[in-house]
């Protein structure tokens, strides 16, 4: 946990609202040994806070106010919900989805529209909401999926008065219009507009991640248009799950049947009895050439295993259970790829925020390496959770088939025995958990939920290379913050939005430098980096901002790209603010030595 300064808790929960240390132990004491340890280690953890108000918290060194001179806005009456962001670098183009309208903007200046497209939900699925008992603005088309198949191609689903449907769109002539008749998608894209939901193209196939009913009680992990696969409709493999995120991790160079997709959401732990609906955090691999079983999991996905992520002040078994946001960073090797998740706890009033990062090469470890969990029937028609102490059978269940499972004759997901697909479908549970990077978050923030995040890299004078997290709240503010080999440094947070809004969706485009952010009613564009903001080099060298160096030559703080070594013009200090290079330090110092 970063060096942020250690600050005094007043209260953490309210006695009312929560529970005490007696109810802790009376709710605690009517478990099985498991669940009291899992409650303990929760609860218990939230009263060892109340007693030790020692849990570190990172503080913005600076606060911004909103300052529309300051920001690119994109705002117009009866443009609403900008709940999904696609941006193309290579077209200077980036592309929104709102109620009703798919827009094109200029990605240098997103003031600037190009175009728009229209998609209205036909008058008489309209109706048909509204006798179902939603209301006007749920009734309409809530553009909610946008995906790029190539320059001038796209893919996109909306709500469609809750008869979700997806079409084609292109653009021609710098204008967008839609092609294709719309396709009734229910798997693809969620019914209702406030639903958390993922979605990702890959080669062609739309793998998505929502409910497959009205109602919103079946979930599904989908994959259509190519090969279609979806979970299975057990409580095992997806219990009242809220999707948050979906990304593919490729392997090798060029695209391979064992690259992985990963699907992150938060879901009812069915291993845990507890007095109330306990959430659990999970990472959930599917295998991109996965074709389903022959008889057994036919048309269902033969891959699916899932692993609890885990989010802990490790001072206090503090447990943040409840998964709100993830950034996949990548690189040109796949095995440093790291998964960063916001988290939050599941009960009380107070609002700490906690970002965790986990490694590619622990989650590779607990899924291709660690014991499967299972149900087993005890007394009273009871089922219990247990490690699966008996044989695996072989291939190993749930594995991508690689080269040596090949030379075993199986050459795809259809060859597998049955004995292999039948385990799987009953042990989809992992036993060991994914732990986080140092087994602590790498930040925590009090008195604020944050709601996304994007991760970008830079190299400072030093040569040194940092990671800069953006963090948007629920209140519209913008939070900067430097990892500091494990250290967390807030430069700065910045009002982005007029109202309080929430920061609804957060994307980066790394080569210009700059990123988007959208709320329930405008979209903003901030570079990654407003050097110039610091007026002297002493504020521009404290502020510790990997992408500001203070120019002697010029007398200006400037913005530092990828520069390798020192320069005797620049000034830079990321590591520990050290100002003493400055002018007016240097000033003041003779000043005071002929005193």
């Amino acid at each position: 946990m970063g060096s942020c300064g250690r600050t005094m808790y007043a209260t953490l929960i309210s006695f009312e609202e929560r529970v005490n240390t007696g109810q802790v132990a009376m709710f605690c004491n009517k478990m099985t040994s498991t669940i009291a340890a899992f409650c303990l280690s929760g609860l218990w953890g939230t009263i060892q806070l109340l007693e030790a108000r020692d849990l570190q918290n990172c503080v913005p060194r600076k606060t911004v106010a909103y300052q529309p001179e300051n920001l690119n806005i994109f705002w117009k009456p009866g443009l609403s919900n900008f709940s999904t962001l696609l941006v193309s670098e290579e077209t200077n183009t980036l592309y929104a989805g709102a109620k009703d309208y798919i827009l094109a903007l200029d990605l240098n200046d997103i003031s600037k529209e190009i175009t728009r497209e229209v998609w209205f939900a036909p008058e008489d699925r309209q109706l048909e909401c509204l006798r179902r008992g939603k209301s006007k603005a749920e009734c309409q088309n809530y553009i909610l999926l946008l995906h790029e198949i190539n320059a001038t191609s796209f893919y996109i689903c909306g709500t469609n008065a809750f008869h979700p449907a997806c079409r084609y769109m292109v653009i021609d002539d710098r204008k967008l219009k839609l092609q294709s008749k719309a396709v009734e998608s229910r798997g693809r894209c969620p019914f209702e507009p406030r639903t958390r939901y993922a979605s990702l193209m890959v080669d062609g196939a739309l793998y998505s991640a929502t409910s497959n009913n009205f109602l919103g009680t079946e979930p599904i992990i989908l994959r259509s248009l190519r090969n279609p696969l979806r979970t299975e409709f057990k409580a095992s493999w997806l219990n009242e799950p809220t999707f948050i995120h979906i990304d593919l991790v490729q392997e090798s160079n060029a695209s391979s049947d064992t690259d992985r997709i990963y699907v992150f959401f938060t879901e009812t732990a069915v291993e845990f009895e507890f007095y109330d609906k306990l959430l659990v955090s999970r990472m959930a691999q599917i295998c991109k050439g996965d074709l389903g079983g022959k008889r057994t999991l036919k048309k269902k996905w033969t891959s699916f295993l899932k692993a609890t992520l885990v989010c802990s002040a490790p001072e206090s078994d503090f447990q943040f259970n409840v998964l709100q946001a993830v950034f996949v960073f990548k690189t040109t090797n796949w095995r440093e790829t790291i998964f960063y998740g916001i988290f939050t706890q599941q009960w009380g009033r107070l609002d700490i925020s906690a970002v965790c990062a986990f490694k590619m090469e622990a989650v590779k470890d607990v899924f291709l390496k660690g014991n499967f969990k299972g149900p087993v029937a005890v007394e009273n028609s009871h089922t219990k959770w247990v490690v699966h102490r008996a044989d695996v059978p072989t291939p190993r269940p749930g594995a991508c088939l690689d080269n040596s499972a090949q030379r075993q004759e199986y050459s795809s997901s259809l060859d597998l025995p049955d004995r292999v697909l039948q385990f799987v479908r009953d042990h989809p549970l992992m036993d060991s958990n994914v732990d986080p990077v140092g087994r602590q978050p790498v930040l925590l923030k009090r008195g604020t939920r944050y709601t996304q995040l994007v991760v970008d890299r830079t190299r400072g004078l030093d040569n040194a290379t940092y990671d800069i997290f953006f963090l948007g709240t629920d209140k519209g503010y913008l939070h900067k913050a430097v990892n500091l080999q494990g250290a967390m440094f807030i430069v700065e947070e910045l009002q982005l939005f007029p109202s309080l809004e929430p920061v609804q969706t957060l994307k980066l485009a790394p080569q210009k430098g700059l990123f988007y952010a959208g709320s329930p009613s405008h979209l903003v564009q901030i570079p990654v980096a407003t050097c110039s903001q610091y007026k002297c080099c002493f504020d521009c060298v404290l502020a510790r901002d990997p992408y500001c160096a203070w120019s002697l030559s010029l007398r200006s703080c400037i913005l530092v790209t990828n520069q390798s070594g020192g320069s005797q013009d620049l000034i830079q200090c990321v590591r520990n603010g050290d100002a003493s290079r400055c002018p007016e330090v240097g000033r003041r110092t003779f000043s005071l030595s002929q005193r």
